[in-house]
């Protein structure tokens, strides 16, 4: 699935004199200006000066200038993004100021070549606002056209020009960390885009079966990863009956997908584990979902997805150590043979679930797969990401993803990872409080609550299957797909996943 290719590179010249066709400055709401906006105003003798003022820019964030022909500049564009006050700023901030920018020069036609100032701006130097510039970058030229027409695919003039992003480069042995950064955030960008991609196919397209081929796909000449690929004989076999219950309702065949990245020498540790939610259509089975927005409900295998293009980021950076994914995948739809309401299932855990609602499903999916991490790896932590429940998007709106675990450590190193990833986590309780919500008078337990603190008892559900383990679980509910205008995979959590794995293999806690 190609995307829009650019390159990142280094300059150590005059930026005035940078042979570019567009360079990307900040303006904040007061002087003194940013240093390259000085260096740029000086070069023109006032004129980048007079003209915001003759404008009226006054750098509020979010608002962007395009300036033509400035004198005294090689480059003949110049976009100006208002960051807002100089105190405000952070890295955050400054990639969504390039992303802004670039999305701006992606309307103006005929440029090649484009200078970024902003990381520069970065508050303490930080070679990871390289790394959020690349990221944000590719972000801006993301689009998803496979299965529009041929006569019917978007106009873009800078998909076929725009290829080289060039950052002035910082001094000493700066340089060398900003480049590292670039090539982690390379990785992470190709990674989301792959997220995305799975994220936005139809669900006719994108079923279990595909999955497992993408998943084979990634695998393809890598000696260090390895993809096996379990069907439904082999869950019978291993008593996955929960699993196998929420895909009876589809003429679709369910995959547990299996991937072994091994990327350290001599004998391997135990691996870092990251489970996916793949159900890649949710009707919500017998209790059948409404007809507004059904649609969206082919980003239910988002976690999956990110799952999926974590490790092919992971293939991309080569990081020295053992990490194991887990998909399984499913349709969730109201055939004569689906579950119904009443229920009981057999997990591959032993333990019986009496089904009361058949929309809450993805649970029911994880709990067989993390059964079967358990018995299967021996990991040294296990971190699942599902569109698990709307009760997280009411409690936490569509910026964090909804974080709990049973261990302090871990959800430190995914608090830590999520500062440096700028891809957002916010702490729940796990509390035991809650598992009285779950009692079933037929069965161990029922797969759903009362209402109150519903992503909540969710999470109970999937820790009863999890004691054994060093676990987190992400409700991703509200961050892995934008509606509205802006419909669409957001490729989330991969930047969070992929910076937990870089905090492991450069000596972070196990």
């Amino acid at each position: 699935m190609p995307q829009h290719t650019l390159q990142f590179r280094f300059f150590s010249g005059s930026l005035a004199e940078e042979n570019a066709d567009a360079i990307l400055l900040g303006a904040y709401t007061a002087s003194p200006q940013p240093a390259p906006t000085q260096l740029v105003d000086r070069a023109t003798k006032g004129t980048l000066a007079k003209r915001l003022a003759r404008l009226g820019f006054s750098g509020e964030r979010g608002k962007t200038l395009v300036l033509t022909d400035l004198p005294g500049v090689r480059a003949p564009v110049m976009i100006v993004v208002g960051l807002g006050p100089k105190s405000e700023i952070d890295e955050r901030r400054l990639r969504d100021a390039t992303l802004g920018g670039l999305k701006t020069l992606k309307t103006l036609p005929g440029l090649a070549t484009a200078i970024n100032t902003l990381p520069l701006l970065t508050p303490g130097s930080s070679p990871l606002a390289y790394r959020y510039a690349v990221e944000a970058s590719h972000e801006a030229f993301y689009t998803f056209d496979l299965c529009k027409g041929k006569g019917q695919k978007r106009e873009e003039p800078t998909r076929a020009t725009l290829r080289r992003i060039l950052f002035p480069a910082p001094p000493g042995r700066a340089k060398a960390e900003a480049a590292e950064a670039v090539r982690i955030g390379e990785a992470v960008a190709e990674g989301s885009a792959f997220a995305k991609d799975l994220g936005n196919l139809p669900p006719n397209i994108a079923t279990p079966r595909y999955l497992a081929e993408r998943a084979r796909l990634i695998a393809r000449g890598e000696r260090r990863l390895t993809v096996k690929v379990l069907d439904e004989k082999d869950m019978h076999r291993l008593g996955m009956g929960a699993l196998l219950g929420v895909a009876q309702g589809s003429r679709e065949p369910p995959r547990l997908i299996l991937l072994d990245y091994r990327g350290e020498k001599g004998a391997p540790s135990a691996p870092y584990v990251l489970v996916g939610k793949g159900i890649t259509f949710d009707a919500g089975g017998i209790s059948l979902k409404p007809a507004a927005n059904m649609d969206e409900m082919k980003f239910d295998m988002s976690g999956a997805g990110a799952v999926l293009g974590t490790f092919v980021a992971l293939k991309k950076l080569g990081l020295p150590l053992h990490a194991v994914g887990v998909v399984p995948a499913c349709e969730n739809l109201p055939g004569g043979s689906a579950v119904k309401p009443g229920d009981i299932l057999t997990t591959h855990s032993g333990q019986t679930v009496e089904v009361l609602n058949t929309d809450a499903e993805g649970r029911l999916i994880l709990c067989d797969a993390l059964s079967y991490v358990a018995r299967t790896y021996r990991p040294q932590t296990v971190i699942d990401a599902a569109t698990l429940t709307g009760a997280c998007v009411v409690a936490l709106g569509h910026h964090p993803s909804g974080l709990f675990s049973n261990d302090e450590a871990l959800v430190r190193d995914l608090e830590a990872a999520s500062a440096r990833s700028l891809d957002r986590v916010w702490r729940l309780p796990l509390w035991d409080d809650y598992q009285d919500e779950l009692k079933s008078n037929f069965a161990d337990f029922a797969n759903i609550g009362t209402r109150d603190g519903g992503a909540i008892t969710a999470a109970c559900f999937l820790a009863r299957f999890t004691r054994e383990l060093t676990w987190a679980h992400l409700d991703i509910a509200g961050t892995a797909w934008k509606s509205g205008a802006a419909k669409g995979s957001t490729g989330r959590p991969v930047p969070l996943f992929v910076q937990y794995l870089l905090d492991r293999a450069r000596g972070g806690r196990s």
